[in-house]
């Protein structure tokens, strides 16, 4: 492990902190509000009262928070899934009759366990259903990595795991229509939303990112080329890895909400 990856893990982990302590805030604020509301509920009624609107900014903040905890919490498990070799291989287990439904009362009551952090993170992965994210649809041990944008079907909370369809796998002679895959969370990275800004992240000149190719379905490493965007929905400029021509990368033209962290380790 190269100390330019402790050094990205530990910021993004700082970065996690920062989100849950605003998070925490925000929450305390709630419940504030909640128990004036329960105390005397009439106050809703007077002229120029502002207390419903208050609320709903908490939860819209609330939500944009638990969003941002989710993509930096997804962005550690591709950095560590990077990082950590291999693991054996599970054995195949059958499940018949009442072995299966006890199974299941098991999962389910392992995840109503799980900390408010963790079930908001399966959650969030869940609400992801019928959104484009980014998805690294080759494995682990693979000699370079392929990142795609794909479709969420599913997301299955007891495995932890993504069921996803590339609708528009490319024209090489494998690829004779949409094709599905089934992936962990670590292989899978959420885009910000094209209508929030906030829930992009602010990637400085000279940074390296993974981005859509213009023009493709396909995501690339590239790199950061001007400084700080002026405001959030402004494009990126980058220049992408082996894109020369010419003898020089051309600069490309990126949206926003087609950037994403860069995964340590990745090979392209």
């Amino acid at each position: 492990m190269s100390s330019p990856d402790i050094v990205s893990i530990l910021e993004n982990s700082k970065e996690l902190d920062r989100f849950r302590k605003d998070l925490e805030d925000v929450l305390s604020e709630i419940n504030k509000l909640h128990k004036k509301l329960q105390t005397t509920p009439e106050m809703v009624e007077k002229p120029g009262d502002n207390s419903l609107a208050k609320l709903k900014l908490l939860y819209t903040q609330a939500k944009d928070l638990s969003d941002n905890e989710v993509n930096i919490s997804t962005t550690l498990i591709s950095q560590l899934d990077a990082l950590l070799p291999p693991g054996p291989q599970g054995q195949p287990r059958r499940r018949i009759g009442n072995e299966q439904k006890r199974k299941r009362v098991k999962t389910e009551s392992d995840i109503s366990r799980l900390t408010p952090s963790v079930r908001n993170q399966l959650e969030a992965c869940a609400s992801l259903k019928g959104e484009q994210v980014a998805a690294r649809v080759t494995p682990r041990n693979a000699d370079k990595d392929e990142w795609f944008v794909v479709k969420v079907i599913h997301f299955d909370k007891e495995l932890k795991e993504f069921e996803v369809l590339d609708e528009e796998p490319g024209d090489d002679e494998d690829s004779s229509g949409q094709r599905q895959y089934k992936l962990p969370m670590g292989n899978i990275i959420p885009f910000p939303k094209s209508n929030d800004p906030s829930s992009a992240q602010d990637f400085p000149p000279g940074k390296h990112v993974l981005a859509v190719y213009p023009g493709t379905t396909a995501l690339y490493k590239a790199t950061v080329v001007h400084g700080h965007r002026r405001r959030k929905t402004d494009d990126y400029v980058l220049e992408f890895d082996d894109d020369e021509e010419d003898g020089s990368l051309p600069q490309r033209t990126v949206p926003f909400h087609k950037v994403v962290p860069l995964p340590e380790g990745h090979r392209q």
